[in-house]
């Protein structure tokens, strides 16, 4: 029973990859969050950073992590949080305010976005797809 039940999930995620793929983006978003209430909580601003071709994070508080490389990474933000050329970085702010921005993970046509509100800095999980060239 249980096995049909994993499979069944599989079937409708995607599989292996699909999960890998939502999992992932719910990690990225936990870590957005974290960092906002971390600004909101110190009241000093607070950076995440993400390196879409090293598939790495860096949240508030010196968490870090690795995004799968079998997963393509993309980020849209403002330039003027980045902290090195190559990076995306979103910038919080104490009043929970942001500078936004969007990453996006994908495996083949399937995707979940990201989005931070800049004027909010509200995080929400999308799931998305990729659109041909």
């Amino acid at each position: 029973m249980a096995a049909a039940a994993v499979l069944a999930a599989m079937v409708f995620t995607g599989g292996v990859e699909g999960m890998r793929l939502r999992s992932e983006s719910k990690e990225i978003a936990a870590q957005l969050r974290y960092t906002r209430a971390r600004a909101i909580a110190t009241g000093q601003a607070q950076r995440f950073r993400i390196d879409p071709r090293a598939h790495q994070w860096e949240a508030a508080g010196d968490r870090r992590g690795a995004i799968d490389a079998s997963l393509a990474v993309r980020f849209t933000g403002a330039r003027e949080a980045q902290a090195r050329a190559g990076e995306g970085a979103i910038l919080f702010f104490p009043d929970g305010g942001s500078t936004g921005g969007r990453v996006t993970l994908a495996s083949g046509r399937a995707a979940w976005s990201v989005d931070v509100g800049w004027l909010t800095g509200e995080v929400r999980l999308l799931r998305d797809e990729v659109r041909a060239p």
